[in-house]
């Protein structure tokens, strides 16, 4: 059976719901190898057992946090020369398409980045130009290296404990971008915005009162994001604008609030699995994209909303 390989990148010790994604496709292709690069890899290993994984294998130094992409890139390309990978999927965050970029590099592997989906035949689907066109490509050349988009799949749940392997990997100097500090960003209660399976954002029609697009955020348990137009305006953080120069979402729900829906926004948003808008004007082509529309003033729709989520 091919193997593939599935890179487990984690959050501050924390595996993300992304890497039992890639576990998922990985499975369609044949069985799935992780590859754990970390010096806490004790503690992330347990975490894998809910997913459907076969092999773990381990790369276990502090390399990788005082050389970080350029390190685990490197681990990887001694991994692939090991496993002889059908293909390798890496899930598409900016670090994560930073290391496949270096390891398609190293490698002289085709690269394919931000994919939604990807076939048994390692056919990648993308959503491109705004969400105006579907792009299904291949590699022609080498190990197929994919980075795939969160939320682009359901998580299928493993029943098996994975076989554990050790391996020492060593690194020759190229890469060793040394980092000097590492300060996580702050988190609040939210979820992570491309991580997310509901996501609600708010635009230039909550002019700039973000309170009633948190609270019906918070009852859905929800992340929140925004509109270029609404973070341009200083009304909430660029880290949680969504959109072509924002960051890529795929969740379960995204509900616009007061988002006109120009092309920059959803080109970002675009492929969410069921899409809901809020718009006071009928004609905002935000609706050209919507399961579900609701033509109104958002501070007169979202508290019914969030009442009858409340009497829920």
């Amino acid at each position: 059976m091919s193997n593939v390989l599935v890179l487990v990148d984690h959050i501050g010790g924390v595996v993300p719901r992304a890497v039992g994604e890639l576990a998922t496709f990985g499975k369609r292709i044949g069985s799935v190898t992780a590859v754990v690069c970390s010096s806490q890899s004790a503690s992330l290993i347990p975490q894998l057992s809910s997913f459907s994984i076969d092999k773990v294998i381990v790369c276990e130094g502090v390399e990788f946090e005082k050389y970080s992409v350029g390190a685990t890139a490197q681990a990887l390309q001694q991994v692939v020369a090991k496993e002889s990978p059908r293909a390798v999927l890496i899930t598409s965050s900016a670090r994560g398409k930073e290391i496949a970029g270096r390891l398609a590099v190293r490698c002289e592997f085709g690269l394919i980045t931000d994919a939604i989906d990807v076939s048994a035949e390692v056919i990648a689907t993308q959503s491109v130009f705004g969400g105006s066109t579907t792009v299904h490509s291949s590699i022609s050349h080498g190990v197929p290296i994919v980075t795939l988009r969160s939320n682009s799949v359901d998580v299928q749940i493993g029943s098996t404990a994975p076989v554990i392997e050790n391996l020492s990997v060593s690194y020759d100097g190229v890469d060793k971008a040394v980092v000097t500090s590492l300060e996580p960003a702050v988190k609040g209660g939210r979820p992570e915005l491309t991580e997310a399976s509901i996501v609600v954002s708010g635009g230039r029609g909550t002019d700039g009162n973000f309170a009633p697009v948190e609270e019906i955020a918070d009852l859905l348990g929800a992340a929140v994001g925004a509109s270029r137009a609404a973070t341009d305006a200083g009304w909430y953080p660029h880290s949680n604008q969504v959109g072509q120069t924002g960051k890529t979402v795929s969740p379960q729900l995204y509900v616009a609030c007061g988002i006109s829906g120009a092309i920059q926004h959803r080109a970002g948003m675009q492929t969410s699995k069921t899409i809901v808008a809020i718009n006071k004007d009928p004609d905002a082509p935000i609706f050209d994209v919507t399961d579900f529309g609701v033509v109104g003033d958002l501070f007169a729709v979202l508290p019914q909303a969030i009442g009858a989520l409340k009497a829920d």
